[in-house]
């Protein structure tokens, strides 16, 4: 079984891949070995990103076909779902390494910081509902000097979301909180980085 140090190594290794632009043979291999995964997956890791389409996560690790259980939801949020998406993957396969993948230039964490700068009338409730989970993360930043720098706010937004996602996975999970604390699991943050397309994990 893989340690969590041993699945962020892997991680690590293959974004690096990733962003030499040199591939993994075992990646290309799995992808032409669809059979090999009908009767199961192993995932090594957990990553809970952002649905942007400039980070698919396999990708981004260079990972092929059964190595990552991926959830994607915009602004990369914590909701109920995917709080039973992590422990299902956590429980059943013995995943032990989770991810929150964030990353830079996040629309969400735009649209909530506009929305914080000029509430509008028109947003949608269903659009609102990605905006008020990360609102409690963002709001107190208005109250410090990050607030008449525009591109920081915007910089710290994105980390401090990133971190409020995984301390909910940690504490906001019974199932979780005690695989954490038997050493089973370990949650970590990450943030991509559209510019350059590496990855720096964060705690």
């Amino acid at each position: 079984m893989m340690t969590a140090n041993e699945a962020m190594q892997r991680l690590k290794e293959g974004n690096q891949r990733f962003v030499t632009g040199v591939r993994s043979v075992d990646t290309i291999i799995k992808q032409m070995q669809r059979a090999d995964f009908v009767e199961g997956q192993a995932p090594f890791a957990v990553i809970l990103g952002c649905s942007d389409s400039r980070v698919p996560a396999e990708i981004v690790f260079d990972q092929g076909l059964g190595d990552l259980f991926v959830i994607r939801v915009a602004g990369n949020i914590v909701a109920p779902s995917q709080v039973g998406s992590v422990e299902f993957a956590a429980e059943q396969f013995g995943t032990p390494l989770v991810v929150v993948l964030g990353h830079t230039m996040c629309g969400a964490v735009r649209a909530t910081i506009d929305e914080l700068e000029k509430p509008s009338t028109e947003t949608s409730f269903n659009l609102l509902s990605i905006v008020n989970r990360i609102r409690p993360t963002v709001e107190p930043l208005f109250q410090t000097e990050l607030k008449n720098d525009a591109q920081k706010l915007m910089a710290v937004s994105i980390r401090a979301n990133i971190l409020a996602a995984v301390n909910h996975l940690r504490h906001g999970s019974q199932i979780l909180e005690q695989l954490v604390n038997r050493g089973q699991l370990e949650i970590v943050g990450a943030e991509y980085s559209l510019e350059t397309g590496e990855v720096l994990f964060i705690d």
